[in-house]
Parts: C-alpha cells; sequence; structure tokens
C-alpha cells in the first residue's frame, strides 16, 4: 500500500483505497489474502501458507467483519458496521501487524494471548467472540493455539510485601515445577517463618479472593477459591525478578505472572490525597485504556499504546489518581521531567510540596510520607559517584515502596543501562507508556517480562478521523545530489564522511530553505527541523539564523528556545538534534523538516511525526471532511543516489503500518526560485564542499546519546578512529582512564591503605 504511492506523482496523500477493497472482495473473497509474490510466514510450507480453500465460509459471512486463517492470522474489514467492536476485541487478543485504511491484519501470539487474559478476557469467551465475528468456521489449529497459550495464566502471582517478593500460588504442585527450573531454583531465599514440608510458606487467601469481582476470576482462580483456601509462597532474591519473570513467559515455562495491584486494600502504604481536577475529562480512548488497567478493581501492570499528541500524560496523571499512593515517575530527559510536573499539576489537585523532581540541576524533595517523585531514568540508574545530596534522594528511592512506577516511553527500558531501573526500584504496579513499541534490536518483547503485557493499542487513523490528533500530509522530498558532491561521495577515501556529504547536498539545503520560508510567510506555520548529523545542523542553523538545541545545550537554554517558539511570532523555525525525538511537547509545532537520520531507525521516524500530531485548531474543523484536509505537515528531504534511499524506506515502515503513506516529491525547490535561495551559484557550492572535507571525521558524525542503546541492528559495531581534540575535551567529551583488572594478581594495582597505621611517614602528618 505505501510503497505503491511512491511512484505516483499525485499532488495527494491518499490511504489505501476502501473501493479497492470492496470491489476485490466482491470478485473473489479469497483474494483478501497476502499477494502471491509474499514470501511464507514462520517457515511454513509455501504452499500451505497461501491456500485458503479449505476455509468454510458461513452462510451470513457477508456481515461479520473478519477472516481468521490457521496460521494465527486474522483479517479485519474496516468497512464493516461492526469494525468498532470487533477492532476493540482483536486490539485486546492480537498483535497490529498493518493497519491501513480499508484492511488490518492483526496476528495472534502467544504474548497476546497473555495480555488478553490479563485484562480479564475467558479462554473460551476468546473463542467464542472469535467465532461470532468470523466470516469462516474457526481453525482448528487457532482454538488448539488459544488453549495452550491461555491455559495456566492466573496460576501464579509475583507479590511485593514489605519490600521483599514473594511468588505465590494456591497450587503447590506448580511451586514445585517451578523450582525445578535451575534459575528460579537459584533465585529463592529460605524463609524463616515457612511451613510444610516443601518450606512454602502458608497464608489464607480467602480474604483476598473474596475481595474480588467474582465474575472476572478465570478457572483457576475459582479452584483455589473453592477448593485451597490457603495461598502457598516462596521469596524469590529482588535482584533476579527480571530472570524469574523471563522464566515463566509463554516461551519457557509457560505460566505467566499475575502482577495486581490491591491498591485499596493496602493498608501498609500511606494513601496520597489527589484527585483529578474537573476539567481533566479524558477522551472515550483513554477510558478505554484506563479501564483495562484497572478492569477488575485492582491496578494491573502493562503498557498503553497511543500516538504522540493523544494524551499520555493524562492516562498517566489518571493512574496515579486512582492508586492515589506515591508515584515514581521516568523520564528520558531534564525537558520531559518539568512538562509532567506541569501535566501532574495541570489535571491533578496535587499540592506543590507534594511533588517535587530530581535532576542534576533540581534536586527537590516532598513533605509527608506520600508524594510525587519525577525524575529521568539516568538519574536512578547512574552507576558512578554522586553528591551527598544526590546519594540520600537516591537511598530513600530505592528504599521506599512505590504503589505506581509510571515510565514515559517505555521502549528505552530494554536497554541495558535503563533497565537498572526495574531492579532497583521496588513497586506494586508498573505503567509504561509509549506511541512507538518498536527498536531495531529486537528486544521490544523484553517489556513482557520487565513491565508486563500489553494493556490498550490506539489506531492512529481512528483518532486521526475522530479529529483528536492532528491529519498529516508526509512526504518524501528527493533532492539530487549536485555533479561535485556525487563525485566526492563516491571516492573511497570519504567513506567516513558520506554522511555529511549527503545532508549538506547544496540540492537539500535549496529545498529546506524553500519549505521554511513557503510555511513561514505563506501559511504562518511553526516548524521543526531535525538533524542528527550535528555538523549540518550547526551549518543549516547559522546560515538560515535559526536557534538550535543539541545535546550540548544547557537546560535553561532549551528552556528559554522552547519558550520563545511556543510564544513569540519572531521565533518560528527551530532545530533540533535528536534530543528532540523523544518527551518534548511542543503543540503549537505543525511542520516537520527531516534533513538528517539515525540510519533506518523506524521509531525515529514515528517519535519525530509524533512532534505534530497534537490536535491543532477547533474540533469541527478537525474532523474528516473539516475545513482543511491536512492541518500538519512531515517532509523527509532524501539525496537521491545515495544510502539515505535505501535507509528512507526502511524508516517509513512503521508510519506506512499504521496506514499512513508518502507521497513524493521531485520538483522542489522549483526552476524559478534561482538565485533567491542560498548556494545557487557553483563557487557557493565549492566552498560549501571544502568546508566539509575539511572538518575532522569527529566533527561529521552523528550525535551520540544515551537513548542510543538500539544501534545494534543499525551500526555493526566498528573499531572507528578517534582525534585527540575528543580526548582533551572538545564536543563535551570527557576523557577518563578505567583499570581493567588485568593487573588485580600481579601486586601492581595497590590501593592507597586506608588504617593510619599503615600509611607511609610522609603522609601521616597530612592525613593527621
Amino acid at each position: 500500500m505505501g510503497h505503491g504511492e511512491k511512484g505516483r506523482p499525485s499532488k495527494k496523500l491518499k490511504f489505501a483505497a476502501k473501493d479497492d477493497y470492496k470491489s476485490s472482495a466482491a470478485a473473489d473473497d479469497y483474494s483478501l489474502y497476502p499477494d502471491e509474490d509474499e514470501g511464507p510466514r514462520d517457515g511454513e510450507n509455501e504452499g500451505k501458507s497461501r491456500d485458503f480453500s479449505k476455509l468454510e465460509l458461513k452462510p451470513d459471512h457477508g456481515n461479520r467483519p473478519l477472516w481468521a486463517c490457521a496460521d494465527g492470522r486474522i483479517f479485519l474489514e474496516t468497512f464493516s458496521p461492526l469494525y468498532k467492536q470487533a477492532y476493540d476485541f482483536l486490539i485486546a487478543i492480537a498483535e497490529p501487524v498493518c493497519r491501513p485504511e480499508s484492511m488490518h491484519e492483526y496476528n495472534l501470539t502467544p504474548h497476546s494471548l497473555y495480555a488478553a487474559v490479563s485484562v480479564g478476557l475467558e479462554t473460551e469467551t476468546i473463542i467464542s467472540v472469535l467465532n461470532k465475528l468470523s466470516k469462516t468456521k474457526l481453525p482448528k489449529e487457532m482454538i488448539d493455539f488459544i488453549h495452550a497459550s491461555t491455559a495456566n495464566y492466573g496460576k501464579v502471582k509475583l507479590v511485593l510485601k514489605k519490600n521483599r517478593y514473594f511468588i505465590e500460588s494456591p497450587f503447590p504442585e506448580v511451586l514445585k515445577k517451578l523450582l525445578q527450573d535451575e534459575v528460579i531454583n537459584r533465585a529463592r531465599i529460605a524463609s524463616e517463618g515457612a511451613h510444610g514440608s516443601d518450606g512454602f510458606t502458608i497464608s489464607k487467601a480467602a480474604g483476598e479472593i473474596e475481595a474480588g469481582d467474582d465474575g472476572l476470576l478465570n478457572e483457576a482462580e475459582l479452584a483455589a477459591a473453592t477448593e485451597e483456601k490457603e495461598t502457598h509462597a516462596f521469596e524469590i532474591d529482588p535482584a533476579q525478578v527480571e530472570n524469574v519473570k523471563q522464566r515463566c513467559l509463554p516461551n519457557a515455562l509457560n505460566y505467566p505472572m499475575l502482577e495486581e495491584y490491591d491498591f485499596r486494600n493496602d493498608t501498609v502504604n500511606p494513601d496520597l490525597d489527589m484527585e483529578l481536577k474537573p476539567h481533566a475529562q479524558p477522551r472515550p480512548y483513554q477510558e478505554k485504556s484506563l479501564s483495562k488497567m484497572f478492569g477488575n478493581g485492582r491496578a494491573r501492570s502493562g503498557i498503553i499504546v497511543l500516538p504522540c499528541g493523544a494524551g499520555k500524560s493524562l492516562v498517566g496523571v489518571s493512574a496515579a489518581t486512582r492508586i492515589k499512593k506515591s508515584c515514581l515517575c521516568l523520564a528520558t530527559n531534564a525537558v520531559s521531567v518539568d512538562q509532567w510536573a506541569f501535566q501532574f499539576k495541570l489535571w491533578s489537585t496535587i499540592r506543590d510540596d507534594q511533588i517535587c523532581r530530581f535532576t542534576s540541576d533540581s534536586k527537590e524533595r516532598f513533605r509527608g510520607n506520600a508524594g510525587v517523585v519525577v525524575t529521568t531514568y539516568n538519574m536512578v540508574a547512574f552507576g558512578g559517584k554522586r553528591s551527598e545530596e544526590s546519594e540520600k534522594i537516591i537511598e530513600e528511592i530505592r528504599n521506599r515502596e512505590w504503589g505506581l512506577l509510571l515510565m514515559d516511553e517505555v521502549h528505552v527500558v530494554p536497554a541495558h543501562m535503563f533497565r537498572k531501573v526495574i531492579s532497583i526500584t521496588k513497586s506494586h504496579c508498573k505503567l509504561g507508556l509509549t506511541a512507538t513499541l518498536v527498536r531495531e534490536d529486537e528486544r521490544i518483547t523484553d517489556l513482557n517480562f520487565l513491565i508486563g503485557p500489553k494493556l490498550y493499542e490506539a489506531n492512529w487513523l481512528d483518532l486521526v478521523k475522530g479529529g483528536f490528533i492532528a491529519n498529516v500530509q508526509c512526504a518524501e522530498v528527493w533532492c539530487p545530489m549536485t555533479k561535485e558532491f556525487f563525485a566526492e561521495y563516491l571516492k573511497k577515501e570519504n567513506s567516513k564522511k558520506k554522511q555529511a556529504l549527503y545532508v549538506m547536498n547544496p540540492n537539500k539545503f535549496r529545498a529546506c530553505e524553500f519549505l521554511i520560508r513557503f510555511h513561514e510567510q505563506e501559511r504562518g506555520d511553526k516548524i521543526i527541523v531535525f538533524a542528527d548529523n550535528l555538523f549540518a545542523l550547526t551549518q543549516y542553523a547559522l546560515k538560515l539564523k535559526k536557534p538550535m538545541i543539541y545535546g550540548a545545550t544547557s537546560h535553561l537554554e532549551r528552556t528559554k528556545i522552547l519558550q520563545a517558539f511556543k510564544t513569540s511570532r519572531d521565533v518560528n523555525t527551530i532545530f533540533l538534534s535528536k534530543v528532540g525525538d523523544n518527551s518534548i511537547d511542543i503543540p503549537e509545532a505543525n511542520v516537520i523538516i527531516q534533513i538528517s537520520s539515525h540510519a533506518g531507525s523506524r521509531r525515529q521516524e514515528a517519535q519525530r511525526l509524533g512532534r505534530i500530531l497534537r490536535a491543532k485548531g477547533k474540533l469541527e474543523d478537525r474532523m474528516a471532511g473539516g475545513k482543511e484536509e491536512y492541518n500538519a505537515f512531515f517532509y523527509s528531504l532524501v539525496s537521491t543516489d545515495t544510502q539515505e534511499m535505501y535507509y528512507s524506506t526502511k524508516r517509513q515502515q512503521f508510519l506506512i503500518d499504521q496506514g499512513y503513506s508518502f507521497k513524493v516529491i521531485t520538483s522542489l525547490p522549483p526552476p524559478d526560485a534561482g538565485a533567491d535561495l542560498s548556494y545557487y551559484h557553483l563557487d557557493d557550492q565549492l566552498d560549501l564542499l571544502k568546508k566539509v572535507l575539511v572538518a575532522g571525521d569527529d566533527q561529521v558524525g552523528e550525535e551520540q546519546l544515551d537513548e542510543d542503546a538500539d544501534d545494534i541492528a543499525l551500526h555493526k559495531a566498528r573499531r572507528s578512529m578517534g582525534s585527540m581534540s575528543a580526548m582533551s575535551g572538545a564536543n563535551g567529551m570527557v576523557y577518563m582512564e578505567y583499570s581493567t583488572g588485568k593487573l588485580k594478581h600481579s601486586g601492581q594495582n595497590k590501593s592507597k591503605p586506608k588504617d593510619p597505621n599503615k600509611r607511609h611517614y610522609l603522609f601521616k602528618k597530612r592525613f593527621g
């Protein structure tokens, strides 16, 4: 769908045509499945994976919205009258693969079914509803797969009591089975108060079961309520919680752990007096996502996926006000910390002395027994030396039993640095928020055991039609390389400068300048220009006399520039490096121009688009068929015949799967622009080329941030030549020496004796 748009010279963005699907469905029901040229999925037999002739159509198949296949794939017709109900059901039980306008594709996986039963859906309910909605008789393979994936859910719980983790189950034989696993057995801690021959702690569970809603209990819990009346448990090492949860997932022992927080009956942790303000009215999809989290009166750990600009902050604040316990909110940078603190004060009745920020610049503490701490992943995960004040605050964070751990941009958590946060902090409930549940290093599935299953995911195009997010025109602008730049690009000795050469392409610069002028002067828009390449970011910003923000920009300066962009009519364009990809809230922006990017990162493309997705103007103007067809614009500038073309196709895949398509523009700037734009004359172009070639290799590379942890699949690790300027502090680099540990046994690596009597006599006087 999306790739087919590329070759068209049409001036308008078009999503997949509804009529095309209808006509093909009328001609041949089976043509709804993938084309013959698509390869088999999951390595299944090629013919078998595409032969659907054995599917039995029901007599009233025209009234039913979906097709179910034996290999777990489900196709949904969005033009069906039952689309809304079918979508809500499918998003709960299956993973969305591709969601263009008229036909969605989903895939049943063990993790998606684990998520389904975790929000209260029973096995028989899933099969029954699928059968009602399906045009064909449900394949036996699909029914067996659903049974196998959901049979053991709810039999094992992970519980936090007095800062100690316990694995609980009403079935002692299940705990014995788990302890046969080497990883879980090693993680077990012998408890002093253990009873029974197996060393399990036994407690009465009847009160806890009565507190829940009987209608939502699954078979395992009902059996526990009627027969056992007691819960068996053993304690595990907090540092091993991540590994234990991973071993219990469907792809291993298949006993997924139930993590629910009965916050209403928690009398140990103090309550936080905080309510939503009257003007905080969650939208229907926000209410739906919260109902998945609090479906049975308890708080479930998991992930909520909403597009950028769709109000993730309100969902997070609403969750915190419902739980009413201490909340630790984690963001990716200091700007985002300020925004979250503002959102808590905007939407809730929390007092100023109950909320505090913990960043390198601001070290506050809340008063009283309960409160909200907003900080960054780095501040919590940092393993080096801290100031005395920071050490005290971090010790409080580690020792406190948090009611809610709220994680913004949760896709960064699987990175080695950030996953430390999960083990350092102890919380009853974890809620992750993101717009892009995708990573290039394929670690995104780790979130199933680090945090919990996906509770809800909104469909981008449905929110566009409802006027909840902006309607974006996506365009890829092809900029031919000039003869001189392309000649240098092809030379082997310039291999490290290839990116700088295709980003600094004069034709790309002229296209960027033309778009900025057009949107500033003709439409009065607010524009963000993104560039990962710091050399290009600086050159573009200085030449066009625009403010810029990158990694080394101080927090104070960032705040000033963003404030001027939001409020001043004189500042209509800002240049951002990749620091602007996540968490920076700029609702006024409605145009993005991307001049350089981070290889083929699908997540980055979607996050950047998200900077302009905040709904603009009046609701009636935003609704489908309103005043303007498009009220936001996303331009990706690509130098033709370079590596950038390949990366561009890969980057767009996530957005295409959400139903967006890119139109291609090949005539920017227009031929009549002439000398009005920069670098029209050959001499100017050659001067620019000289600047690029003269710059050191360390100057023309990409900016590296802590969040860049999913690079593994984008750039294979390779040894590269450094420069003395970088080692001596240029580019914000710090040179540090570390001991590798090789000298420990040789006696050469002696540490300074701490006992004053053992100190060298020359230093005894100095140290007293």
